[in-house]
């Protein structure tokens, strides 16, 4: 995939991801969790390799947090999750290694990440693994769905020709 189709995917995936924000979140406290990211974390991952993943996470984070769709938690949330999604699948190329990645980088690691900064920005204590479970949920069913999508489009051609070119 060229420069030019990799940022016009990406965009198409920021796109869904703001859009998307403010219809299908899991509110938790302070934390709005967000099973569209883990599923675009996983498609970004598959197509357009780590740091676009994480760009992209990024990037629907902050639109997110300025529209005030999302929190601040929406950063380690999607990140953590993206980055190992990412690098995963760069280094496999299995699909189901990639969405555990992201449920493992989103739903423990940035769940974790998450408690300090829930203390800084919102002055919330919260306890070690409180963002775990809501966490757990949103990225497990937003990965399992990219895990069926892509796994039923993955011997379509133009598919094929993405991912194999």
């Amino acid at each position: 995939m060229g420069k030019t189709q990799k940022l016009s995917f990406s965009a198409l995936l920021i796109a869904i991801g703001v859009i998307t924000g403010n219809l299908i979140y899991i509110p938790v406290g302070v934390s709005k969790c967000f099973p569209v990211q883990a599923f675009i974390n996983v498609v970004s991952a598959v197509f357009l390799g780590p740091w676009f993943a994480v760009a992209n996470a990024f990037i629907i984070s902050l639109i997110r947090v300025m529209f005030g769709t999302g929190s601040f938690l929406a950063f380690p949330g999607s990140m953590i999750g993206a980055l190992l999604a990412g690098l995963l699948y760069l280094k496999t190329k299995n699909i189901l290694v990639t969405a555990f990645g992201e449920m493992f980088g989103t739903g423990i690691l940035a769940a974790l990440v998450a408690v300090p900064i829930a203390k800084l920005v919102y002055g919330t204590p919260a306890a070690a693994f409180f963002f775990v479970v809501p966490f757990l949920l949103s990225t497990i069913s937003g990965s399992v769905i990219s895990v069926l999508v892509l796994s039923a489009t993955k011997k379509h051609p133009m598919v094929q020709k993405l991912l194999y070119k």
